[in-house]
């Protein structure tokens, strides 16, 4: 098997320019928004997000909880919030509730910047607040779900490219309809395959066959009683692309098994839920404290 550090590819200079563009949209509001996938917390979250945010006020919203496992939800979410001191829900955007949880927990973080903004004598305005995150965590559909709330769209404000629009939530909050893309540079290339199989790494930065083997290999140490049960092995068997393939009958020349295409819908199946809902990192895996 070729190493994985041959799959997983970064672009530096890419990387740079989506760093500047990020601080010059963070610089306009006042609370954040950090989306990170439920599925993998650790390596979905930016290690220097307290620093790019100039220790704004943040919300971290653990999303994509309907396909991910919900012992583990609570779990990380309490670890998430201790060691980096801020507030943390837990997310399904399917879910109003969700939505209001949201809403209410911006605004209430939201009170000591409006309150300092007011003893500095400034005027009173709907606090400005901006959802960023790792590619495919959910950013969008985070926005999306907010703006269907929304009564108008207020317009671009000084100094703001005309791009960038402002959406009134309530009274209280203006979201800028526009995520902040936070650039998924990683040096551990575990972290690196972990976004590759929830799709937050681009299909041409990694080979497909070698992210489903080694999601394959995950499944097996944490859930492999469903991972059997889903293709129809018995505990005997061997679980990997070529005999998936096989019990599938995906069959190319010379009965051979037809291991891209299952590579393909492992990664497929694993991502929209169907195979199950699970959660790819253990906090005893990494050094948290």
């Amino acid at each position: 098997m070729r190493e994985i550090m041959s799959f997983i590819h970064w672009y530096p200079g890419h990387i740079a320019k989506a760093q500047r563009q990020l601080k010059e949209k963070l610089s306009l509001v006042d609370v954040i928004i950090e989306v990170i996938d439920a599925r993998i917390p650790y390596s979905s979250s930016y290690k220097s997000t307290a620093q790019l945010c100039q220790n704004k006020p943040r919300l971290i919203l653990m999303n994509k909880t309907d396909v991910s496992d919900e012992n583990y939800n609570k779990i990380w979410a309490r670890t998430i919030s201790s060691l980096s001191g801020c507030e943390v829900a837990t997310t399904n955007l399917n879910d109003i509730n969700s939505i209001n949880t949201i809403i209410t927990k911006v605004v209430n973080l939201s009170e000591p910047v409006m309150k300092k903004r007011e003893e500095k004598g400034l005027l009173k305005r709907p606090t400005r607040v901006m959802v960023i995150g790792m590619p495919n965590v959910g950013k969008s559909s985070v926005i999306n779900r907010l703006v269907k709330r929304a009564k108008a769209k207020t317009g671009a404000k000084a100094g703001v490219t005309r791009e960038q629009q402002w959406v009134r939530i309530n009274d209280k909050i203006e979201l800028l309809d526009t995520p902040g893309i936070i650039p998924t540079v990683q040096d551990d290339q575990y972290q690196a395959l972990k976004l590759a199989c929830v799709s937050s790494i681009g299909d041409n930065a990694y080979d497909c066959e070698y992210v489903a083997a080694k999601l394959i290999e995950i499944l097996k140490k944490y859930y492999s009683e469903t991972l059997i049960s889903y293709y129809g092995f018995s505990k005997d068997e061997e679980i990997n692309l070529s005999t998936i393939a096989l019990k599938k009958n995906w069959i190319i020349k010379d009965n051979m098994p037809d291991v891209k295409r299952a590579s393909q819908i492992i990664l497929s199946t694993f991502r929209d839920g169907k195979m199950g809902k699970f959660t790819l990192e253990r906090i005893d895996e990494y050094e948290l404290i």
